[in-house]
């Protein structure tokens, strides 16, 4: 049997060519991204003079809304069995919003220019994800979104130390380091335009009659399809979103405590580059372990670090607790996408993505806007107790997902299936 070119390993942790340049494309994009993201809640809240609870409303409205997109582009993807387009797209559209920050004189235009970036991330994420699957054997699919989590954490691990060493070079202007976020996202276009290949799941698109008998027998298509294993993980992946917020409060909550504002570039980097360095093995340790057994794990991490956060006085202690969120983020973020492969058919991957995506993002809204409204009324301690214990009913409903597949494992064996 012949493997498309796409999905060929190289000597490079086996990984193939489309797997290390979206990881490329993911790196340079969030570089872009996360040297600016840490000044965003600073932007808003101080130069711009809106509340804090604005900050949860910017990240909370733009995430939620371009959620949306992820199902609209991730269904389009299965049914013209093209990904490439939409993953061009949306990343171009986040290349060219970024910069417009710097143009800001309102709050609000702060939200508009995030939804718009949001948008581009809606309408490729989805179709990336069903990708980076289709480019990659079954058996290394941990392996594989680990890699591209680590390299997407990276780039948010640098952005931020580029951004510590270029403000004082700009005289601490904001709006000038928001411009100069284009450079690197402009050539993240470019690489996927030119290096990333389409992978087709059996069925080639050569001409008109041919979309069109395509869009007539997909209109047969149930959501059932997805399976009822799939539907448990994603309910208990968006109740776990309910429980996380922006690392916004998070850098909001360091800031409380005591940690420096010069600093807050460099704590963002400890929780990124954890997660970074740690996602390739977490993966390739998912693959033998099982994806599910991991993700728990660090489900498990994520609710003992948010107590921790609860009731955190010292500033020493902050640097590990992010470090821990970082780890969590390698067991979870990666082998999450890997277990959506585990459960759902090749062409039907798109759907599944957008609907994964867009309910994790969806939650974004009440997350933010619930944990801005508790900090605001009782305090930091109360928020974070909230999303640790959202985290801890995400993971009984998890371990219901592992009840049910070893159930339905069990009853085919007895069948002879």
């Amino acid at each position: 049997m012949n493997i498309p070119e796409a999905k060929q390993q190289t000597k490079f942790f086996g990984l193939s060519k489309n797997v290390l340049t979206m990881g490329g494309v993911s790196f340079l994009n969030d570089v872009s991204s996360d040297m600016i993201f840490p000044y965003i809640p600073i932007f808003i809240t101080q130069v711009l003079g809106a509340p804090i609870v604005f900050v949860g409303l910017v990240e909370g409205v733009a995430d939620a809304t371009a959620s949306i997109l992820k199902v609209v582009s991730g269904r389009l993807s299965d049914v013209f069995h093209r990904r490439k387009p939409l993953v061009v797209f949306g990343y171009s559209l986040s290349a060219f919003s970024k910069p417009l920050l710097a143009l800001a004189i309102s709050p609000w235009h702060v939200l508009v220019v995030r939804f718009f970036d949001r948008v581009g991330k809606g309408a490729r994420d989805a179709p990336r994800d069903a990708l980076l699957s289709m480019s990659t054997h079954r058996k290394i699919l941990g392996r594989a979104f680990g890699f591209h989590r680590g390299a997407d954490t990276l780039g948010a691990a640098v952005g931020p130390l580029l951004a510590f060493a270029l403000l004082p070079l700009l005289n601490n202007n904001l709006r000038h380091l928001f411009l100069l976020s284009f450079v690197a996202s402009f050539f993240a276009v470019l690489l996927i335009i030119f290096f990333v290949k389409e992978v087709h799941d059996g069925i080639r698109k050569s001409d008109a009659a041919g979309v069109v008998k395509e869009l007539s027998r997909d209109k047969k298509f149930h959501f059932s399809k997805l399976g009822v294993s799939f539907f448990i993980f994603l309910a208990g992946a968006t109740i776990f979103s309910l429980g996380k917020v922006s690392e916004a409060f998070l850098l909001l909550r360091a800031q409380e405590v005591g940690i420096a504002l010069a600093f807050l570039p460099l704590l963002y980097f400890i929780y990124n580059f954890t997660l970074a360095i740690f996602s390739t093995p977490a993966g390739a340790l998912s693959d033998r372990i099982g994806h599910r057994n991991t993700y728990m794990i660090g489900m498990f991490i994520f609710v003992g670090t948010y107590f921790l956060f609860a009731t955190v006085s010292s500033v020493y202690a902050l640097w590990i607790f992010f470090a821990f969120l970082g780890f969590h983020g390698a067991l979870t973020e990666g082998v999450g996408r890997a277990i959506v492969a585990d459960l759902v058919r090749e062409e039907w991957r798109g759907t599944a993505y957008g609907m994964y995506n867009a309910c994790t993002g969806i939650a974004a809204l009440p997350a933010s806007l619930a944990f801005g409204f508790i900090w605001d009324a009782y305090g930091p301690t109360a928020s974070f107790l909230y999303g640790s214990f959202l985290g801890l009913l995400a993971l009984v409903i998890f371990m219901c997902l592992r009840i049910a597949r070893t159930r339905y494992k069990q009853n085919h064996q007895m069948l002879g299936v």
